[in-house]
């Protein structure tokens, strides 16, 4: 089957090539697509510089969940990996570890955070489903209605299909990978306001979930 790594990205030009050099090293990607979500920054730039990327550079933003479904549309790839783009730590072991399940009959893989942020770690002990990095099979994306709609909700709109067809999930342990912060990057007024946004986000896709049942 192949395999393709979407990654969505906003304003990530200081942190996208850590990641992109650790898709790129993965034995099981053949198609690595970044999608600069209405960028204002050199984020398309920079990912377009590395060899065997492909960049899809969107004129607005759509939020992440259009920013992957447009990765999606572009690929033809029959396993779809996604990552954040503003990870550390993670690396080609990593890719090849999420991957793997899927290739070999799991539905779904998800990505859980170990021995990497406190703050990180912590987040996802208590919301483990709540994970930018997973695999899937295509139709199992292109089965979910509302997902270019939810932005940062993303995560629940898929979870929500997974429960919905009992799909097997394999939660793979990504051993010392975490997330730059929100207040990392942009500081902490601003990082707290696109925190709080992004939680919002989230909520009213678990609201649009559960009125969808």
């Amino acid at each position: 089957m192949k395999v393709a790594a979407v990654i969505p990205a906003f304003n990530e030009e200081h942190r996208i090539a850590r990641v992109l050099h650790a898709v790129a090293q993965s034995k099981l990607i053949d198609d690595v697509i970044v999608v600069s979500d209405g960028s204002t920054d050199d984020t398309a730039l920079v990912a377009g510089r590395l060899p065997g990327v492909t960049v899809l550079d969107l004129p607005a933003n759509l939020g992440k969940g259009g920013a992957m479904c447009a990765g999606v549309e572009y690929s033809d790839a029959d396993v779809i990996v996604f990552f954040d783009a503003d990870l550390i730590g993670l690396r080609a072991k990593h890719v090849d570890s999420l991957v793997a399940p899927v290739l070999h009959g799991a539905d779904m893989a998800i990505g859980i955070f170990r021995r990497g942020k406190f703050w990180s770690d912590a987040a996802q002990v208590i919301s483990p489903y709540i994970s930018g990095q997973r695999a899937l099979r295509r139709e199992i994306i292109e089965q979910i209605p509302w997902l270019a709609e939810v932005r940062m909700g993303v995560e629940v709109a898929i979870n929500r299909m997974a429960r919905r067809r009992h799909l097997k999930i394999k939660r793979v342990v990504l051993d010392g990978v975490t997330h730059t912060s929100k207040e990392q990057k942009f500081g902490l007024m601003k990082g707290t306001a696109q925190r709080a946004k992004m939680y919002a986000e989230i909520g009213r896709a678990m609201v649009r979930a559960r009125k969808d049942r």
